[in-house]
Parts: structure tokens; C-alpha cells; sequence
């Protein structure tokens, strides 16, 4: 299944002979290397040699080695150099700071910094809310992690993950003109991480956790909620859950099934899984069985975890037992957030007519989709190769973007469920199909669309708790004085 990929792109700088042949010869020797070759230039030409940049596609690291190798090979042919495009993307970082206002004269200097700055200083401290209005607070997203579940790759520590926070940073300005900074923590105390994300939290409106391994990211995550001021969102849990049910909302329309009458499997009931189970409840699903590398959980399952504890108590309806292969019989949809390779494409067959399967494990699927696309009705994966792909950046840019806009405090579940709608509405009725139940990463309209459902959302959950907080005269209850009138 393994296939060339942009992310292992790779330029051979090769010395060849002076011949109408040296560039076809190399072309077809990558090729027949199973590389594809995506651009050919001539760096150097002399009588006699050719220096030549062969730029190609290749499926992992080895495979790039294996490529220098066939050419190596060739008679008269010698690689001078192999350049990994990913790593020159990513000399010298991929994000930085920019001034938004000029300062040329000393009447800027002395209006952004000294003496100016002062009174600014002096009106927040008199109105601390004012922060939000007077600095970048307003716009500006931490992205937080200790480095512990990073990728597929696991505890790689904190500044291994730094290049990762750094593009998800580079997400939020592309995608939503969020400010996001990386904040990764050299410790996995979680009283610890806690304690220095509440210490930060004045310079930001928002708190993106990211890559914490379950379950201290759910704890993490609560109270945090629970203590700060403004939003904070784990995105390997509800980012995904969102675009997850952003896709099978269209899925379901392609196959002419509802929500509420499916059999869904998910496998994997750690971060991401516990999220999906819980929003596709929001939405109204009514039968969903989680799966753990040990088979269904059901109430005969012992579990001390109360995120593990509560799947069990509110899923699983008819209390089915067995393995996973088991458990797919018959399924209408399949959620796969656990291990590649799991599953084949017999499995998949075993489904319900009009099976819709997610297998997002990755690099590698949990089952290959192209055997799964055999007799699935619907296929997904996390892969940039493959249609349907389930990409958290459908959901974290727009959902900040409507948080911070409406200076909200406090994420509801409403709002990530009116955001997967947002993202499932944007693929129209003529252009839903099987190979298209979500839109692609580049699609502007989604966060617009992700960011204005949040926006009224925000506005409701307001409205809803300043009328909760209202005293009972206010709210007109009975049995108090000015009540009824």
C-alpha cells in the first residue's frame, strides 16, 4: 500500500556523461526505482558532464537510499548530493514574529513603547478585560504540549515536538489569521503543566493542548476548563471528533442512512475515541460499540478509568462481547483512531450494505482502503493520498477564529457539534459524493463557516448563562416579589 509521498521528497544533485541520454537514463533508472520523479534541471553543464537535479517523490527514508543506489549503479553516473526537501523546509524554523505597526521614528517608538506604552499599561491594570481589546491577547492561541503522544511517534520529549507545534501554529495563521505560538513544556507533571499553563494564560485567548499522552490529557484539559478564563481545547480528542462527524454526517447522506439507526464500531478508546463516542451521542447516535486491543467494552468489563467507564455505561445497548473482527458483522460504520493493519478487507465485507469505514490510524490505516473501497460505500483515512481525508485542520483554525472573535470564556459541547455541522455543510448537495463527503484542507469556506457557527454559538451560550445567573425576580420565577407581572 506504502506509495510515494511529498513528505519524503527528495534532490539528487548526479554528475553524468554529456549525452542527448544522461537525462532519460535517470529519469527511467528513479522511476524503475519506484520513485516518481517530479522535476528535472540542469545545475551544470561542461563538454564532456552534466550536473543534474533529479527532484522525486519517494516513499520513506530507505526508499531514498535505495534510489541513490540504482543510480550509483549506472554506468558513468555518480549522486554528488541528496537534499531532503522536507528538512531544508524546516531550517531555521517556520514561523516568526512581525511588527503590525511601523516603527520608523521616534514618534512611533514613543508611542508603541516608552514613554506611550505606560498609560496603556496603567488603563489595563485599572480594567484588566481591556487586555483583550489592547493586545494581542485578543487574537493569540498557546499551543501547549510536553511532547509525550507525538504523531504516531510517541514520548519523543518537548523539543522534539517543537516542529510539530510549529506547524500547527503555521495552520492557525494560514487558515484563520490566529496568532499561535508553541509552548512545549519540559516536564509530564500534570500538576506541574497545569500550574505553568495558568501562569501563562494573561498573554493568550486560547489554550490549544496538543500531543499529551491519555489519560493526564483529560485530566489536563479539565481543569484547566475549569480554571482559566478562556477557551482551551484539546485538539487530538475533539478536533478530531469533530471532523470525524463532519464526514459522517455527509457519509450517512451518501449510503441513505441516519445517525440514529446505524451500528457503529469504533476502534480505539483513548483520546480521540472517547471524543468521537461522546459527540456522535450529541448528534443522536444510539448504537455504538467501543473497542480496546482486548475486544468490546461492556458492562462485565472492570475499568478504574472514568473516561473508559463512562463509554461502558452509555454505549454498547445490547451489551455485545468479542473481538473486533466479531463486532464488525454486520456494522454500518466503522471509526478506526487505534493501530494500522488490523483489519482486512474480508472484515470489511462482513459489514452491513452500504458500509462507511474511517480508518484513520496513521501513517498506516487500520485496514488498506483500497481493499476496504472493494465493498465499503464509503472510505476515509487520515492520508493526504486517498479522497475523504479526515484532517484536524478542518476544525481547530475556524473553531479559534469564531472562539476569539466572540471573546468567548468557555468551550461548550454545542459548539463542537454546530461546528462539525458547519464543516459537513459546506460540501453542497451537487457535489456530495462517495469519493467527496468533506471538504479539502484548502477549502476557504470552512473555517469562514467553522468560525461564524461558533460565533453564534458563543452568543447563545452567553445569553443562556448571564439568564441562568440572573436573580429570580429578573427571571421572572414564581413565588417572588414582581414574578408574573
Amino acid at each position: 500500500m506504502a506509495m510515494p509521498s511529498p513528505s519524503y521528497t527528495i534532490t539528487l544533485r548526479v554528475e553524468v556523461p554529456a549525452s542527448q541520454r544522461a537525462t532519460s537514463m535517470l529519469v527511467a533508472a528513479v522511476a524503475e526505482a519506484g520513485a516518481a520523479v517530479t522535476g528535472v534541471d540542469i545545475a551544470h553543464s561542461a563538454t564532456s558532464q552534466l550536473v543534474v537535479d533529479v527532484t522525486c517523490d519517494t516513499v520513506d527514508a530507505e526508499h531514498g537510499d535505495q534510489v541513490v543506489a540504482a543510480l550509483n549503479a549506472l554506468e558513468g553516473v555518480r549522486v554528488l548530493k541528496m537534499s531532503d526537501s522536507t528538512f531544508l523546509l524546516h531550517l531555521g524554523g517556520k514561523i516568526e514574529v512581525n511588527a503590525k505597526v511601523p516603527l520608523k521614528t521616534r514618534r512611533d517608538l514613543s508611542r508603541a513603547y516608552t514613554p506611550g506604552v505606560a498609560r496603556v499599561c496603567l488603563a489595563i491594570a485599572e480594567k484588566p478585560e481591556d487586555a483583550r481589546r489592547l493586545t494581542i491577547k485578543r487574537n493569540t492561541v498557546a499551543v501547549v504540549t510536553d511532547g509525550t503522544a507525538v504523531l504516531g511517534l510517541g514520548d519523543i520529549g518537548p523539543a522534539a515536538a517543537l516542529p510539530v507545534m510549529e506547524g500547527k501554529a503555521a495552520l492557525f495563521k494560514q487558515f484563520a489569521n490566529v496568532d499561535a505560538w508553541p509552548v512545549c513544556l519540559d516536564t509530564k507533571d500534570t500538576e506541574e503543566i497545569i500550574s505553568i499553563v495558568k501562569a501563562l494564560a494573561p498573554v493568550y485567548g486560547g489554550v490549544n493542548l496538543e500531543d499529551i499522552s491519555a489519560p493526564r490529557c483529560f485530566e489536563i484539559e479539565a481543569r484547566l476548563r475549569e480554571e482559566l478564563d478562556i477557551p482551551v481545547f484539546h485538539d487530538d480528542q475533539h478536533g478530531t471528533a469533530i471532523v470525524v462527524l463532519a464526514a459522517l454526517l455527509n457519509a450517512l447522506k451518501v449510503v441513505d442512512k441516519k445517525m440514529e439507526d446505524v451500528r457503529i464500531v469504533v476502534s480505539g478508546v483513548g483520546a480521540a475515541g472517547s471524543a468521537i463516542i461522546k459527540l456522535l451521542k450529541a448528534q443522536g447516535a444510539r448504537n455504538i460499540i467501543g473497542f480496546d486491543r482486548h475486544g468490546a467494552l461492556h458492562r462485565g468489563v472492570g475499568n478504574g478509568d472514568p473516561h473508559r467507564s463512562w463509554i461502558i455505561e452509555h454505549t454498547n445497548p445490547d451489551q455485545l462481547t468479542g473481538s473486533l473482527r466479531e463486532g464488525l458483522v454486520g456494522a454500518d460504520v466503522f471509526i478506526g483512531v487505534s493501530a494500522g493493519n488490523i483489519l482486512t478487507g474480508a472484515d470489511v465485507a462482513r459489514m452491513a450494505e452500504g458500509a462507511i469505514v474511517f480508518a484513520l490510524a496513521n501513517p498506516t490505516p487500520e485496514v488498506d482502503p483500497i481493499e476496504a473501497g472493494q465493498t465499503a460505500a464509503v472510505v476515509a483515512t487520515g492520508r493526504s493520498d486517498y479522497p475523504n481525508q479526515i484532517n484536524n485542520v478542518l476544525a481547530f483554525p475556524g473553531l479559534f477564529r469564531g472562539l476569539l472573535d466572540a471573546g468567548a470564556s468557555h468551550i461548550s459541547d454545542e459548539m463542537l457539534r454546530v461546528a462539525a455541522v458547519a464543516i459537513a455543510e459546506v460540501v453542497s448537495p451537487e457535489e456530495l459524493n462517495s469519493a467527496f463527503v468533506i471538504p479539502g484542507v484548502f477549502d476557504h469556506r470552512v473555517a469562514e463557516a467553522v468560525a461564524e457557527a461558533v460565533r453564534q454559538q458563543a452568543q447563545r451560550d452567553g445569553e443562556r448563562r448571564a439568564a441562568d445567573a440572573a436573580p429570580p425576580a429578573v427571571r421572572g420565577e414564581a413565588g417572588v416579589v414582581g414574578a408574573g407581572r
